[in-house]
């Protein structure tokens, strides 16, 4: 059977001060926007969505509140989803001025073009590159490292952690530590681990695994899936040794407010940029 998958880390747990560390490079807080259809969108184990509205209007709020980065992720497959979501990354990036990656439906270097022709600081890739792993190189090379965010998307299965293609619905054969060290060695500048177990369930990031990702490869890890409160963020930079934390419903949902979380993240001692 596989071992318990949820963090048992509570929302008031104490930790030790200042066991974040606050030297060395500032922890990033990274909210998500699912967009389909032009709306932000959110679900729960990646099914169940509801709107949590306009992408361009809650990015702006989120660079205005002390967000570090922001990720925008294309969820809808059609050609003309394609069209609508490159030009919301046109308006995006006309608002803010923060950093912004992008994802979804990132196939081959023309793609890759689209979107940074389009405004976009770095994209994210997924499926394709589990499918045709070349195409990370193809980005590195053209492009360089620090475009290219590999995203993984993961779930704690029977026989360990195996990593899923289209949105969740296809299992791989895949490990999802093979897979990540594998996608450094082949340029990519920072893996975004999503576990599929802990996403939209606001129990806690998968530190543990986090942990083993961060201690073995040499590229910023970032956590994503399972944020509910404060203290996971501390506890993912702490216990997960991540170098950044993603989420989208508490932000987007106004649950926890990134200046508050920021705030609270600097008084247990964690370098975070305010």
């Amino acid at each position: 059977m596989a071992k318990n998958i949820i963090s048992k880390g509570g929302c008031s747990d104490p930790l030790p001060p200042n066991l974040g560390g606050s030297s060395g490079l500032a922890k990033r807080i990274i909210p998500c926007l699912d967009v389909k259809d032009g709306e932000t969108v959110k679900g729960t184990n990646f099914v169940n969505l509801r709107s949590a509205g306009d992408p361009v209007e809650l990015g702006k709020a989120y660079s205005e509140q002390g967000a570090d980065e922001l990720c925008f992720l294309d969820i809808t497959a059609s050609f003309e989803g394609r069209k609508t979501f490159t030009e919301m990354v046109t308006r995006v990036a006309k608002e803010i001025n923060i950093p912004f990656t992008v994802g979804g439906g990132i196939n081959e270097l023309a793609d890759v073009e689209r979107l940074l022709y389009a405004g976009a600081d770095k994209v994210s890739v997924n499926s394709a590159a589990i499918r045709r792993p070349e195409l990370i190189n193809e980005i590195t090379t053209r492009f360089g490292s620090q475009v290219c965010v590999c995203a993984i998307d993961a779930r704690l299965d029977e026989d360990g952690w195996h990593c899923y293609l289209k949105g969740g619905r296809e299992r791989t054969e895949r490990g999802l530590f093979e897979w990540a060290r594998e996608a450094q060695d082949r340029g990519a500048g920072e893996i975004l681990f999503t576990s599929m177990n802990h996403d939209g369930v606001k129990e806690g990031y998968a530190n543990e695994a986090l942990r083993e990702l961060a201690d073995t490869l040499s590229i910023p890890i970032i956590a994503s899936g399972g944020a509910g409160c404060k203290e996971h963020f501390r506890d993912t930079f702490v216990e997960g040794h991540s170098d950044a934390a993603l989420a989208a419903s508490v932000f987007h949902f106004g649950a926890i407010p990134i200046p508050e979380l920021k705030q609270y993240l600097r008084g247990e001692g964690i370098n975070v940029r305010i």
